[in-house]
């Protein structure tokens, strides 16, 4: 049994743990506040240049001169998995629920005799990835010395991933990221980008409009911003997951330690008193033998 020094060393130590994780609690929720309001006002703006894309799109459909963006390369052999994920942990199943999305779609592809690499945005997708695929990963992307993420970041990225799809590197990219619904909801996303993927019925429910310039000149224009919008949306969202899944953590942790605290004081208590009473007797019989 432990001595009554241990148990409290042991309860000062857990103390010191629940006031790291009530300090990271309290740093997650204000940084979520303006992570959420930028995902939230990303939203609309990605929504609306995609339907514009999307209406734009089917009306070109099946031009001889539609951007490759938009019509691919006619092959499916080659996908390249975009797997967006945090630069830190300690934020439950965020990241590693991201990983596992882009996991299974690898395996899948593989198992259909499909060629898959990986981009990886994000430290923690990173580590998780390269155990199982690390030949396969083309490139890495670290943005821990971003203070505040900006389109500048997405642009980054979006002219990486087009430079790989200008030199014949693949035929397919998909984008994996965390969707922010609340504090206790995030939603693990894959949204395929290359080559983009019009929505039903766009033609019919939207406005005819005639163009000018024609529609394949519009879409050389709009595809390579849209994929930035698309990308910078995905950033912004997991920035928000991260600090959700992180708050909740760190309140989770909060509460266990409290219980632990708890616990460990009752068996102190009890361990003392059990040594007093011990104490007492063994004074008691000493004093009765003489």
């Amino acid at each position: 049994m432990a001595s009554l020094k241990d148990m409290r060393v042991r309860i000062a130590s857990t103390k010191a743990t629940q006031k790291i994780t009530k300090a990271m609690q309290m740093v997650a929720a204000s940084k979520l506040r303006r992570a959420q309001t930028a995902a939230e006002a990303a939203r609309p703006y990605a929504d609306k240049m995609s339907a514009v894309i999307s209406n734009i799109a089917s009306a070109a459909a099946g031009s001889p001169g539609a951007p490759v963006l938009l019509a691919g390369t006619g092959r499916d052999q080659v996908h390249l998995l975009l797997v967006c994920t945090g630069e830190r942990g300690l934020s439950g199943a965020f990241n590693s629920s991201i990983v596992r999305l882009a996991r299974e779609r690898a395996q899948a592809l593989m198992a259909q005799g499909k060629e898959v690499k990986f981009f990886c945005v994000g430290r923690k997708g990173y580590e998780q990835l390269r155990r199982l695929f690390d030949k396969q990963i083309v490139e890495h992307l670290d943005l821990r010395s971003v203070r505040q993420l900006g389109f500048v970041n997405a642009e980054d990225i979006a002219k990486k991933v087009l430079a790989r799809f200008d030199n014949g590197e693949f035929d397919v990219c998909t984008l994996f990221y965390s969707r922010f619904r609340s504090v206790i909801a995030q939603i693990p996303t894959a949204q395929q980008i290359i080559p983009l993927v019009v929505e039903e019925g766009a033609a019919a429910t939207t406005t005819s409009y005639e163009y000018e310039p024609e529609e394949d000149e519009i879409l050389t224009r709009l595809l390579p911003r849209n994929l930035a919008v698309q990308i910078f949306r995905a950033l912004l969202e997991n920035n928000a997951s991260f600090y959700g899944a992180q708050m909740s953590a760190m309140d989770n942790a909060t509460r266990n330690a409290g219980e632990m605290i708890r616990k460990q004081t009752l068996v102190y208590n009890r361990t003392r008193q059990a040594q007093i009473t011990k104490e007492l007797i063994e004074i008691i019989s000493g004093a009765e033998a003489v």
